[in-house]
């Protein structure tokens, strides 16, 4: 679910300190895009995933980006209907619960 050596790559790179700067501002930006989703809003779906993808691979959220890509594609050719939100929603919140455990743990 978690690429945890990314995660260990990233906070390397940006610095202990400037990582949980990182962690909060990507969870805060991601949640923003989630709660527009939750709220129905399909308009800009495509590029809605698309932001979630690249966040979620920065931050090593492995399955989640997955999933954002697989319903990138389908809103890309026009099946925007198809994609299971509440699937991506519920993958980012067991997501989002592993990594904060898995932090406290590893760093």
């Amino acid at each position: 679910m978690i690429d945890w050596p990314r995660v260990t790559e990233l906070r390397e790179e940006v610095g202990a300190e400037d990582f949980e700067e990182v962690v909060e501002i990507f969870l805060e930006e991601v949640e923003e895009v989630i709660g527009k989703l939750e709220g129905g809003d399909r308009g800009q779906l495509e590029q809605d995933l698309h932001f979630l993808k690249g966040s979620a691979l920065n931050l090593g959220f492995d399955e989640f980006s997955s999933m954002c890509l697989a319903g990138e594609q389908k809103s890309a050719q026009g099946e925007a209907g198809s994609v299971d939100l509440s699937a991506i929603i519920a993958n980012f919140q067991a997501s989002k619960s592993a990594f904060l455990s898995g932090l406290s743990e590893k760093f």
